[in-house]
């Protein structure tokens, strides 16, 4: 075997040597001393520079996530949802209660909670879904009534446009391709939006009724016991810190829905119970969520009052206490600790709704949320988890040394 080998050596050199026209670095030149010096071909491991496959890792890594998204949507959100009440199954845990009711108990709360909001959006949905293009009517003769001059300039403009044409172009079909209107894409995205919620709900009761059986396996993954310590930390740290953020940002979402809800009764605007839905529901993604419902407070009041006045008022009022939420509320009840880079979080949300839309947006920060707290543990990461935070490293050390 070893002679086999040493002549396939001596093979795979002599064809080196051939193709690139002169001796490997280290073989002893030729026999011959006469001969032309040959330049020494130096060969090098790393062949192909190292940010080339990196780039081309994430590239894949990119396109891998946007094509599995239907099943890895639901997988995430479970997993995030597990981290978010771990510490709520350990602490029934702890009053004797096991962990498989615990689970029935968490994600039965969590159904009915979708189920009420569920019939709560059912008939004002299904109300506004009828009324779209009568909707969509009265909100352009709204719009052109308020431009005023400008709408008949427009229009003006499109009558010499049409005659300039001339009479050549009258027997010309012109053929529109319609995409399919928001309405309609909800009304076909929501039956597989219903099944990966299902989905998720499902994976969360078996990842609870387990208890800590990840964990378990994690520490005996791992090789030494600095390692086994530091990654149940990393977990515990995760938990808690996703718990605290989950179940703040629910409780400021719910007061805010409230104050939305009760603002649009007293202004008089229709189903004043969706909007404080609306508020609540939308709220969980920053920034877009906000104006999102900015934009339907504006487009229901334009369609409910007749003078710009109140009409404008729905819209601004949602815009000051959704002002009033993000800029006092939330800083002071969800703490410095948890605060994360404005910049960071709207890219985030952009590049997650991109690849898995509104399901994207929703899991982004709570992903952000675990990815600071995962990097504030290895030292390697620090610079990534200051960057993530809203601080600057002069407060991250300042905190770092109180906690201690």
């Amino acid at each position: 075997m070893d002679e086999a080998r040493m002549r396939e050596q001596v093979v795979d050199e002599a064809r080196m040597r051939e193709l690139a026209g002169g001796p490997v670095e280290g073989e002893a030149e030729a026999a011959d001393p006469s001969a032309p010096a040959r330049p020494v071909v130096r060969l090098s491991s790393q062949s192909v520079p190292r940010w080339a496959v990196i780039g081309i890792f994430l590239m894949l890594l990119v396109a891998g996530i946007a094509y599995a998204r239907v099943f890895l949507i639901p997988v995430v959100f479970g997993f995030l949802l597990a981290l978010v009440f771990s510490p709520v199954r350990r602490f029934l845990d702890r009053r004797g209660i096991p962990s498989g009711l615990s689970a029935f108990f968490i994600v039965g709360s969590l159904a009915a909670l979708l189920l009420m909001g569920l019939s709560l959006l059912a008939d004002p949905v299904a109300g506004w879904v009828d009324d779209a293009p009568r909707i969509v009517r009265e909100l352009q003769f709204k719009v052109r009534s308020l431009l005023g001059s400008a709408s008949a300039v427009v229009e003006a403009s499109q009558q010499v446009e049409e005659i300039a044409k001339g009479t050549a172009d009258e027997d010309v079909q012109e053929v529109v391709v319609r995409q399919p209107s928001v309405l309609t894409s909800v009304a076909l995205e929501t039956p597989a939006m219903l099944s990966q919620a299902v989905f998720a709900l499902i994976l969360l009761l078996f990842v609870l009724a387990s208890g800590d059986m990840f964990y378990e396996k994690i520490v005996h993954a791992m090789p030494t016991f600095r390692d086994k310590r530091r990654a149940i930390r990393i977990a515990y740290d995760i938990e808690r810190k996703l718990s605290r953020y989950f179940f703040t940002i629910t409780l400021i979402n719910a007061g805010l829905g409230i104050a939305v809800g009760t603002t649009m009764w007293a202004l008089g605007m229709p189903n004043a119970l969706l909007f404080g839905v609306i508020a609540f529901s939308f709220n969980y993604v920053p920034y877009v969520g906000a104006l999102a419902g900015i934009a339907i407070a504006g487009v229901v009041g334009l369609m409910t009052f007749d003078q710009i006045g109140p009409a404008v008022l729905p819209a601004a009022a949602y815009f000051t206490l959704t002002t009033i939420e993000g800029q006092l509320v939330t800083p002071y009840f969800v703490g410095r600790r948890l605060e994360m880079n404005t910049v960071v979080i709207f890219l985030a949300i952009t590049f997650w709704a991109w690849l898995w839309s509104a399901m994207g947006m929703l899991v982004a920060v709570p992903m952000l949320v675990a990815v600071r707290a995962f990097c504030e543990h290895i030292p390697r990461l620090e610079p990534l988890g200051n960057f993530l935070s809203a601080r600057g490293s002069e407060s991250v050390a300042k905190d770092d040394e109180e906690a201690v």
